[in-house]
């Protein structure tokens, strides 16, 4: 069975340490502030300018003023700090983000990453994805594993215009966790009940299969 959104933010939750200093792009790695696991702190940081992002607000925390780069609203965790994006671009640029979690349409083999246009339709732009990309060495790409019309997303080669070249290196879809390494997909964890023939049918580019691929646990 496919994981839900919210299972993925978990999953990519997992891959959290003490004291990281975290990016969330729009759509589901956002989902990840809900998730973070006790015992660690990690500052989440958003473009357009805040480092210390909560968990999203219940009704009654609401604050219109308070968004993320999505336009969503949002909390600030103690110790939070708010400034301009060009100070935020600043810091992602430095390389000072240690884990950066993204969506995408597309990734490739050679860990190339599609994810700010389809020719023809209506999309919101680049937003800070290529900085992102270009100024961190850490990024897991978050997507579902093939379009609504069965499609893999996880190509031989990116069709759609480039947001960055070989700089992905994980990838967690609704079917599976991967790395991205010496020209292939590798499987590494594959959702409740998901067969890895399954994985396999609907992953176009080159994947690595070992003997044993285990299912990932969720309480």
């Amino acid at each position: 069975m496919a994981l839900s959104r919210e299972q993925i933010a978990q999953r990519i939750a997992r891959e959290l340490q003490d004291g990281f200093y975290v990016n969330l792009g729009i759509g589901i790695p956002t989902l990840v502030a809900n998730y973070i696991p006790d015992g660690i702190e990690v500052m989440l940081q958003s473009e357009n300018g805040l480092l210390g992002m909560g968990p999203f607000p219940t009704e009654d925390e609401i604050d219109a003023d308070m968004i993320n780069a999505g336009k969503q609203t949002v909390t600030a965790a103690t110790g939070a700090s708010i400034f301009s994006s060009a100070e935020s671009f600043a810091m992602i640029r430095g390389g000072h983000v240690d884990l950066t979690v993204l969506g995408a349409f597309e990734v490739d083999v050679n860990g190339n990453i599609a994810s700010w246009m389809i020719p023809g339709k209506l999309i919101k732009g680049m937003g800070g994805a290529m900085d992102l990309v270009a100024g961190a060495d850490n990024i897991i790409v978050t997507m579902t594993h093939a379009s609504k019309h069965g499609e893999s997303k996880l190509l031989t080669e990116c069709s759609l215009p480039l947001t960055g070249s070989g700089c992905i290196k994980k990838v967690l879809t609704d079917l599976a966790y991967m790395e991205i390494k010496d020209g292939a997909f590798h499987l590494k964890e594959r959702a409740p009940g998901v067969s890895v023939e399954e994985i396999v049918s609907k992953t176009e580019g080159k994947l690595v299969v070992p003997d044993n691929v285990p299912e990932m646990v969720f309480s």
